[in-house]
């Protein structure tokens, strides 16, 4: 658990001193101010005194939308000096979305209904920290999610949420909170016995089952896996079902959702062999709207810092123990 604490304040440390010179995007926000301002013209026709009153109350919302933004600057400057952030964003009202595709990050409880895992967790603790406000939760799937990011509708998302390059081109995005490998799974009936890891698994003659774009699909590719050997599903529960009817001979699937997998799937044939790979190659982080970037600017950093302290207060290894192990 410390070595885990260790590695992860390292990355952090590294990460954290190269977001200081990133930018935020472009894409503006329209503020509460101006909606006020509106109503605020409606009431200045009454009268000349009330059109005062008005003046006045749109002056106060101008001046409060302005003190939140200086907030979350101010905590960013906090962040970056080693400050803290603790109740830095009371006040502050974001819209979350995340997925309900991903255990033991993000996933419907037994009822179909109540949202659990480490991300939703993880989320919860930091908005207790930072003390901002939740609008709404937006559920939805993974290419509706960074849709729904790059173009404003959620401020702020995490589902397992790989940092990619293609990503940060559109949305933003914090310090890695979960550095993920791939693991290899197998049927402990059908199986060849010779897949003992992913040497074995790439160099023979077998057929593997992967999800569509991941990370897991990508080191197929560049490891040489000819397409005749692959079997490419949409989601990862089909892969999942080849390979516990047989079809395949093995999955390879970032390691937390396949050891989640083997753990609580009742009956499953399913079991991971070999050690962790590829890792580096996930790196999951939480992703902001460039609109939300630009109302709040230095949000981005004050999440950093938030993520570092809650490492370092033992948030983080509680989570971890409850959801990753």
């Amino acid at each position: 658990m410390s070595k885990r604490r260790n590695a992860l304040t390292a990355i952090l440390s590294v990460a954290m001193a190269a977001s200081l010179f990133a930018g935020c995007g472009s894409s503006s926000s329209a503020g509460s101010a101006s909606s006020s301002a509106a109503s605020s013209s409606a009431s200045a026709a009454a009268s000349s005194s009330a059109a005062e009153e008005t003046s006045s109350s749109s002056a106060a919302s101008a001046s409060a939308a302005a003190s939140s933004s200086e907030t979350v600057t101010a905590s960013s400057t906090a962040s970056t000096s080693g400050g803290s952030v603790e109740g830095s964003l009371k006040g502050v009202t974001l819209t979350f979305g995340t997925t309900a595709l991903f255990a033991p990050f993000t996933y419907y409880d037994t009822d179909g209904t109540t949202l659990i895992g480490f991300d939703i967790d993880f989320e919860k603790a930091l908005q207790d920290y930072l003390g901002f406000d939740l609008a709404d939760t937006q559920v939805m799937d993974y290419s509706a999610l960074t849709t729904s990011l790059s173009t404003g509708k959620v401020d702020f998302g995490m589902a397992a949420l790989c940092a990619t390059d293609e990503r940060k081109e559109v949305m933003n995005f914090t310090n890695t909170y979960c550095d993920s490998g791939q693991s290899v799974m197998i049927n402990t009936e059908t199986s060849p016995k010779e897949i003992t890891d992913i040497d074995s698994l790439v160099n023979g003659d077998y057929k593997i089952a992967v999800e569509k774009g991941t990370a897991s699909h990508m080191y197929c590719t560049n490891a040489g896996v000819p397409d005749s050997r692959l079997e490419v599903h949409d989601t990862i529960t089909t892969a999942y079902e080849s390979l516990e009817q047989g079809k395949v001979d093995a999955v390879i699937q970032d390691t937390p959702n396949a050891n989640y997998y083997c753990k609580t799937t009742e009956g499953t044939k399913l079991a991971v062999v070999g050690d962790q790979f590829n890792q580096g190659q996930s790196p999951y982080a939480i992703a902001f709207s460039f609109d939300v970037c630009d109302k709040y600017p230095g949000i981005v950093d004050t999440f950093n810092q938030a993520i570092q302290d809650l490492i370092d207060n033992g948030t983080y290894d509680e989570l971890s123990a409850k959801w990753l192990e």
